[in-house]
């Protein structure tokens, strides 16, 4: 693998081992996955000179990552720790509606599908609670990346843990990242960890979350995203950005106290796995070619429809750059100002 002579960006986040039940075809049995990679697919679309930064267990499939580095990406910054570690994840999509997290033996079933003996035993990711102290197996450490990483300029950090949400701004902006986003992850998106927001938040470009993420932040204190939106932003942000699926996303420009409302590209849905990560991505690009949060969101809208259309995140490296421009252009004459 040939690693950049310099990086321009640095993506943070989680690998896994995806099993799928989409919308559409086969199923998607222990394939790449996570937000790590969705995100750097998705910016990928736009950009190269992108280094990469997470954990894995002795168990991931080596040839998985072989295949990452031979996209361009540089691998530096993934670790990995000499020991097993369950990076399985499932979901399932009975309709362009509904999704599902827990019970794959039932969708399974549902569907006359063979239960794969590779998800015996498979606990939904989150469901044992998250740490404020106690690191885990994925948290990243500083330790994990090399100190020139720090040299790049814009930084995604993707759902992980509070731990390492909590650790990588502040050693990012040490550095010459001028541009931090952020997405959460949903073990800390709940009323228990209100009083650690504003802290996390402190220094953050961009924060980028689901509606669900949201709601569940704010239980109890708001139901208008506009509201809420506004309040993260008085923690620090110049933008908030509310990702709600299929209907596009809400985008807050603190300083220019501007609101808009940006549809989702009409996709071939196939498998929404990833969705929101390439967006993030995609965002990325746009911003910083531009540091215009409305074509940020364009260009990250892109991302997200496209790989939408296939399974893994490999899928968005086949994309004709016309049928990127075509998609940019048609998108921007539907989005308003709220």
């Amino acid at each position: 693998m040939e690693v950049a002579s310099f990086l321009r960006y640095i993506i943070a986040g989680r690998l896994q081992r995806d099993y799928i039940l989409p919308i559409k075809g086969q199923p998607s049995l222990d394939v790449p996955g996570g937000s790590l990679l969705y995100a750097a697919y998705g910016l990928h679309l736009w950009e190269n000179q992108i280094g990469l930064i997470g954990r894995v267990g002795e168990d991931y499939p080596q040839e998985w990552l072989e295949k990452v580095g031979q996209h361009g990406f540089d691998l530096r910054g993934i670790h990995t720790i000499p020991n097993s570690v369950d990076q399985r994840f499932f979901a399932a999509y009975p309709d362009a509606e509904s999704r599902s997290f827990s019970n794959p033996v039932s969708h399974f079933a549902r569907l006359g599908l063979p239960f794969p003996k590779s998800l015996l035993g498979y606990v939904e990711s989150g469901s044992t609670g998250e740490s404020r102290v106690q690191p885990g197996d994925i948290t990243v450490r500083i330790t994990d990346f090399p100190e020139d990483y720090l040299d790049a300029t814009s930084a995604h950090i993707a759902p992980l843990d509070f731990l390492s949400h909590k650790l990588l701004p502040p050693v990012f902006r040490q550095g010459r990242i001028s541009t931090i986003t952020l997405d959460p992850g949903a073990g800390y998106m709940t009323p228990l960890f209100w009083d650690e927001i504003p802290g996390l938040l402190r220094g953050i470009t961009v924060f980028h979350v689901s509606e669900d993420k949201l709601r569940s932040l704010f239980q109890g204190r708001s139901t208008d995203l506009w509201e809420m939106a506004e309040a993260i932003a008085g923690y620090g942000c110049e933008v908030v950005v509310v990702k709600r699926g299929a209907f596009g996303q809400y985008v807050y420009d603190h300083f220019h106290r501007t609101r808009w409302t940006v549809p989702a590209y009409p996709s071939n849905v196939v498998d929404p796995t990833g969705a929101g990560d390439a967006f993030c991505g995609g965002f990325l690009a746009g911003f910083r070619e531009s540091y215009d949060p409305l074509e940020a969101a364009l260009h990250g809208n892109i991302s997200a429809s496209i790989v939408i259309e296939g399974c893994t995140p490999f899928y968005i490296t086949d994309t004709l750059p016309s049928l990127v421009q075509m998609r940019l252009e048609s998108l921007r004459s539907l989005v308003r100002k709220s």
